[in-house]
Parts: structure tokens; sequence; C-alpha cells
């Protein structure tokens, strides 16, 4: 009886590796995808704001479903129309030179605000998993 439930248990087991081996068994948690931090700002006067400007982004990896992206923690007045969806597919760096294609662009409005720096958050969402990216907006009397 103790050999029947060893030669059980061994098949369970090597059915269960093989259904983890096959392809689209990877666990929703596990991204296949990477939001590339470009270290972007911009910087504006206090007075001035920016009435209309947009920061890039750039989902490098394989994703299935379509990609949000999007702006959070604006600073005061700022507003965001949203970014464009990225659609399902892929985008890798080109071998030779290491430049990576930029496949969403996110449109942001800045109001005048006090001196100072602001750091939203550059979001990209599978609607599985959710990554971001700080931006900054600088705040000052002189930006030259």
């Amino acid at each position: 009886m103790t050999m029947i439930h060893r030669a059980a248990r061994l098949a369970l087991g090597a059915t269960a590796g093989l259904a983890l081996a096959l392809p689209g068994t990877t666990p929703a948690s596990a991204a296949t995808w990477e939001l590339r931090d470009f270290e972007q700002r911009i910087c504006v006067t206090p007075s001035g704001g920016h009435p209309g400007t947009y920061f890039i982004a750039a989902v490098v990896g394989t994703w299935s479903t379509t990609v949000q992206i999007g702006l959070q923690n604006l600073p005061p007045g700022a507003t965001s129309a949203g970014g464009t969806p990225i659609p399902p597919g892929s985008n890798y760096p080109n071998p030779s030179s290491g430049a990576t294609t930029v496949n969403g662009f996110v449109q942001i409005s800045i109001a005048p605000l006090p001196v100072g720096v602001y750091t939203p958050l550059l979001t990209a969402s599978d609607h599985t998993e959710t990554q971001s990216v700080p931006v900054t907006i600088n705040v000052k009397e002189n930006c030259y």
C-alpha cells in the first residue's frame, strides 16, 4: 500500500511541475513588463505654470492586456487628462544602441505654484500590476 501512495505522490508532483512549466501558467503577479524611469523633469516659473505639456512613458517587455498610463500625486491645481493606452504587445531596447521606444504619453497642465520641487508619479497598470516612477516639477523664479 505504501508503494502505491508513493507512486501517486510522485505522479501528482510531476503533473504539478508540468503544469507550471506550460506557457500561460505564469502567476498573475509576475510582471513580464517594466515601466522605465527616464528621470524626467520640467521647470516652470511660479506665476506662469505650464498650460500643457506631457511626460513620456516606455513600457518594455511583453504584456497581453492594455497598459494604462497616468499621473498620481499631482501638485495643487495641476490636472491631467490621462495618457495614451498601450495596446497588448511587446517593446524591447535596440540591442546595438540600447535605445528604448517610447510607447506612451501623459498630458499634464501645471497651474501657478509656489517655489519648490514637486514629485508626482508616472504610473502604468495592466490591471494586475501597477508600476510607477517619479517625475519632477521644479518651480523656481528663473528656469534658465
